[in-house]
């Protein structure tokens, strides 16, 4: 089975790279390669990808937006933001709209690689250097806004902890001896409890609140 990649960034030369390397690495094929996000939805339907690269900074509807218009959607593809910057308010406000991880485009062909994969299986890739600033953000928020806490179940508490140390549903199905299909069960379970509408929103939540 192969992982469907769909590239949507603005440079071309890294656009260029990106086809490449997927082109160019098993298990992986190119879906579809786009210059900007405008009408995202049509381009998904016309590529049906697993997983998209997403340029932050686009003329037109840039990648936040285009992430936001994919979640108002419904449609469950997974989405890693991509940039040169690492602007703070660029990261939380990705994140929040819904973005399943966050690179920097100088990330080594590899890890861009390991990215694709860990979202595909449920993670949420984030560049080193980054996370430590995103959990940071995320704990500054915690007293901006008041919020009641959701009924989760003990279960419900334990995946939900896994997930705010990264792990993914793979990984999560081990960890708490269930299978994949459970994971995911509980997984729509917590969403709904939480109101969010993606992984990095139900970790950033879980924080908030304290949670776990």
């Amino acid at each position: 089975m192969e992982i469907r990649v769909t590239i949507v960034e603005d440079h071309p030369k890294l656009r260029e790279g990106l086809e490449q390397l997927i082109e160019l690495t098993p298990g992986f094929l190119l879906a579809g390669s786009y210059s900007n996000g405008e009408n995202i939805l049509d381009k998904i339907e016309e590529s049906h990808p697993d997983v998209i690269l997403m340029d932050i900074q686009m003329p037109g509807v840039n990648g936040i937006e285009a992430v936001q218009a994919i979640r108002k959607s419904g449609l469950e593809v997974k989405i890693i933001m991509q940039t040169v910057f690492e602007d703070d308010d660029k990261i939380f406000a990705a994140i929040c709209a819904g973005a399943s991880g966050y690179i920097l485009k100088n990330t080594g062909p590899d890890k861009f690689i390991d990215a694709i994969t860990e979202a595909y299986n449920g993670g949420a890739p984030i560049t080193g250097n980054i996370a430590t600033r995103v959990l940071q953000m995320f704990k500054s928020q915690a007293n901006i806004q008041p919020e009641t806490v959701a009924d989760l179940s003990d279960r419900e508490k334990e995946i939900l902890g896994c997930l705010v140390k990264g792990l993914s549903y793979k990984m999560i199905a081990a960890e708490c001896k269930i299978s994949y299909d459970t994971v995911r069960f509980h997984m729509k379970n917590i969403y709904s409890k939480l109101h969010v509408a993606s992984m990095t929103e139900a970790v950033a939540k879980a924080i908030r609140l304290n949670l776990t």
